[in-house]
Formats: C-alpha cells, sequence, structure tokens
C-alpha cells in the first residue's frame, strides 16, 4: 500500500467516533466532487487576475493575516485571496484529506513541523528553495531549528508564520499575594504544589489550565513533553510500543490527577483557544503552553491580565529542557495551479515587511514570534516583547528534536511520531486520555488500550 493509499485508507477505515476524528467518507466524496467541479481554489478569478484559496487555522496570530490581507491586495491587485477558516482539529482533517486524495481545494495550506516533511516526501508540497531565494525574502533569517523542521533533503516546503516552544506562564501578582516564588527551573512538582494553593473557588479560579481536549495536536502536545521529561517513551528504538510503561503511567496519572483537582472547568473540552482565554480573563493562575500565547496575554486590548504574566521553562523532572517544537507554516500543494500567485501571498504573510505591518498596524505584541531573527532586533518589538522574547527563543533553542527525552527515538520530533499513521494513532490516544480527564475510565484503562493502538500502528505500518 503506497503512502498515499495508506492515508486515504485510513481516513476511511480505520477513524472512529469523537469530535477530533476525520471527516466521513461522504464529506470526503463531497470534497472530490466539489473539485471535479472545478469549485476548488486557484485558477482564473474571471476577471484576468488569480484566486488563491487558503486553509488556515482559527487563532488569533492566523485571523491577523486576514485583516491585513487589504494591504496585500494594494500591492497585488489582481490576486483575489479567499480564506477557509478552521479550527485546529477539522484543519487538520480537511486539509490532509484534501491534499492525500489530489483534490486541489486549497493553493495554500496552513500545516506545521509534523505534516511538512511527510508530505514532501510523499511529493505533495511545492518546494520553496527556488522562490525563496528570489528578492529580498532572505531565508537565511529564518531561525535555525524552524527552518529545519520545515525541510527534507536539505529544501524548504513550508515557511513558517510563528514558531514556538513551550513555557510556563504564570500570574506574578498572584505568586507574591500567596508568598510563593517561581524557581528559576520549576518541577512539575513545584507545580502541582503551586495549583493546590493557589485553586480558588470562591474567586472561580483555576490553579492552572492545562489541554483536555481530545486531538493529537491538543491534549497530547503538552501532555507528550510530561511523558518525555518523566522518562517515558511512545515506541523504544525497535519500535515496541511503550505506553504501559511505569514512566508513562506515571506521568499521564500526574497529568489526569492535576487537571481533576486544580484545573479549569469543563478541561476534557478545552484547548488551546480555551485556555488562553481562561488565562487572559484572569481565571487561570497558571498556564503550561505554547510559547506563542504570551503576545496575546501582553495584548491589553483583550487581555485583563497584561503586564502581570510571568514566564518560566517547561517544567522539568528526568530531563534538562522538556519543551516541544512547533511552526504553524504556510505550504502549496503541488496540485494548485496558481502556484505563483500562491507564493507571492506566502512570502507576504511571512516576511520581515509583514512583522512590521502588523506592528504598526495592530500593536508589537502580536508579531508572530519565533520565526525570523530580525524581529528580535527591532527596537519597538524589543520594548513591548521584553517580558517573553528571550524566554520563547531560549525555549526554541533548547530543544532537542532528535533526542527529546531520556531515550533514544526512531524519528525526529517531540510532541509526535513523525509517521504519516501518528495522525490516526495520536487522535485515537488523545481520546482515551481525555475520557480519563472526564472521569469516564483510569488512566490504566486508558493506556491499556492506548498501548493496543500503538502495537497494532507498529505492527501494520510495517515498522516491526
Amino acid at each position: 500500500m503506497s503512502k498515499t493509499e495508506d492515508i486515504m485508507a485510513y481516513g476511511f477505515r480505520r477513524t472512529g467516533p469523537g469530535p477530533a476524528l476525520g471527516i466521513s467518507f461522504a464529506a470526503t466524496v463531497a470534497l472530490l466532487a466539489s473539485s471535479c467541479a472545478g469549485a476548488g481554489g486557484g485558477g482564473d478569478s474571471g476577471d484576468g487576475g488569480a484566486t488563491v484559496t487558503i486553509a488556515t487555522v482559527a487563532n488569533p496570530q492566523m485571523q491577523d493575516i486576514e485583516k491585513l490581507t487589504p494591504k496585500f491586495n494594494e500591492q497585488h491587485p489582481d490576486i483575489n485571496i479567499e480564506f477557509v477558516t478552521l479550527p485546529e482539529n477539522e484543519l487538520r482533517d480537511r486539509v490532509t484529506q484534501d491534499i492525500a486524495t489530489q483534490a486541489g481545494q486549497y493553493d495554500v495550506v496552513t500545516i506545521g513541523t509534523y505534516e511538512t516533511p511527510i508530505w514532501a516526501e510523499n511529493g505533495w508540497l511545492t518546494g520553496l528553495d527556488e522562490y525563496a531565494s528570489q528578492g529580498g525574502y532572505d531565508p537565511a533569517d529564518i531561525i535555525g531549528p524552524v527552518r529545519e523542521a520545515l525541510s527534507f533533503e536539505d529544501q524548504m516546503y513550508a515557511a513558517p508564520f510563528y514558531g514556538e516552544s513551550s513555557f510556563l506562564m504564570y500570574r506574578k501578582d498572584l505568586f507574591e499575594q500567596a508568598g510563593l516564588t517561581m524557581p528559576e527551573q520549576p518541577t512539575w512538582e513545584d507545580v502541582a504544589g503551586f495549583a493546590e494553593r493557589l485553586d480558588n473557588d470562591a474567586e472561580q479560579r483555576a490553579g492552572i489550565c492545562l489541554r483536555g481536549l481530545p486531538g493529537w495536536g491538543e491534549v497530547l502536545a503538552p501532555l507528550n513533553s510530561l511523558i518525555l521529561t518523566y522518562g517515558g517513551q511512545w515506541y523504544d528504538e525497535n519500535w515496541d510500543a511503550k505506553l504501559d510503561s511505569p514512566q508513562v503511567k506515571e506521568a499521564a496519572q500526574f497529568y489526569v490527577d492535576l487537571v481533576r483537582e486544580h484545573g479549569q472547568p469543563g478541561a476534557p473540552n478545552a484547548g488551546f483557544s480555551e485556555c488562553l482565554t481562561s488565562m487572559a480573563q484572569g481565571n487561570s493562575a497558571m498556564w503550561y503552553d505554547a510559547t506563542v500565547a504570551a503576545g496575546s496575554l501582553e495584548d491589553s486590548s483583550t487581555s485583563t491580565v497584561a503586564g502581570e504574566i510571568g514566564y518560566a521553562p517547561a517544567p522539568t523532572m528526568e530531563t534538562d529542557h522538556a519543551g516541544w517544537l512547533w511552526a504553524w507554516s504556510l505550504a502549496i500543494p503541488e496540485t494548485s495551479d496558481a502556484k505563483d500567485a500562491a507564493w507571492e501571498f506566502v512570502s507576504w504573510a511571512t516576511s520581515k515587511e509583514y512583522h512590521r505591518l502588523v506592528g504598526e498596524e495592530l500593536g508589537w505584541t502580536r508579531v508572530p514570534p519565533g520565526s525570523r531573527l530580525s524581529t528580535y532586533e527591532i527596537p519597538e518589538y524589543q520594548e513591548a516583547a521584553g517580558q517573553f522574547a528571550e524566554p520563547t527563543l531560549d525555549a526554541i533553542q533548547n530543544v532537542d528534536v532528535n533526542q527529546p527525552g531520556v531515550h533514544p527515538q526512531p524519528w525526529t520530533g517531540v510532541q509526535y511520531v513523525a509517521i504519516p499513521e501518528f495522525q490516526d494513532l495520536g487522535t485515537k490516544v488523545s481520546q482515551e486520555i481525555s475520557a480519563a480527564i472526564a472521569g469516564q475510565q483510569s488512566v490504566d484503562e486508558a493506556l491499556a488500550k492506548a498501548q493496543g493502538y500503538a502495537e497494532e500502528t507498529a505492527k501494520e505500518g510495517g515498522y516491526k
């Protein structure tokens, strides 16, 4: 079975029920029919110009692109931009189905460090080196680990809109009132103690916000960094599944207990967006999540706690560092028939000039972080992002994508297993963890099922 057939088969046969799963067969047929009818992205807009259809994720930074797109159109009046903005889980399902079936709905897709090298190897993405070498795009300005993660065989296949690791965000004012001090390098045991002290039902404030929403890019992102720093792993070097090991059980039990005892209400349905809202509205005392959140938390137009947030490295246990690495990025599918116009938009949205435009039009704390070195040399950004700029860069540069945990691993990546089957495997495992957070089953029961899924994936994928 080819990789294309493999992913298509998983989309049709292997997904089960639940909100974070792949779209249905009927929906896929609808997508294909739509494509065949010529309703997809790209091509002539009818007035001699080009239409570029962009699939993007519904988060504040990506939504800023839509707000500023009229500026792009001032420079490119012959290019019509159409956005399809989706929640993270739905975006992954829709874009994966579209690109694996060659449906051609989109001219630009928003993907990350997990998809880029796999899809590039499959021949699904357009190489960007030739485009990026022209004009003043300056690809050498892209932060090294981020550019490396978005490349395959030394060619860049996606341009980073922003890069991120993870760190602990905490309310400095609440720590001071409680007489607490955040260590320079906190452990997860420290964090649990702080959460217990700061959890306050009378003030409707959780001790900590942690993702519980199913989805490999939701609850598994922070949980996997815990598993790694506790000494756990998904597979060993021989692709023997290890999700029922004592280390994984200890990490998962800790995570589930922490969020159930001192986390936010409705935790099984809370992802990045919900925790951002909780923290920004003063309803959580701490939040362990993506470094990109800092810009939104320091924006006084949307955050009630701007200026009150401290930033500490990702909590550790058995490792020196524990952050993840991710970059939401823009790529051009090979199926696009408007590649040149698509690159015009991609290069604009990921350029130095765009970063300055965001700062001048929307505020300097909202400049996309973690993608370009030159951003950290802008005086206005240095002043506005002084609290979180250095912690963000430190977190990204401390990530070891080859061995992020205690054990060697046969893939490159931190919060995911870099194989095509992980999108399905991770989704199913995340549903079991979310069910444990909801109290529908024990952690042992969840991990027993997860171990079975992982063993089946390794066997059926031919890794063993």
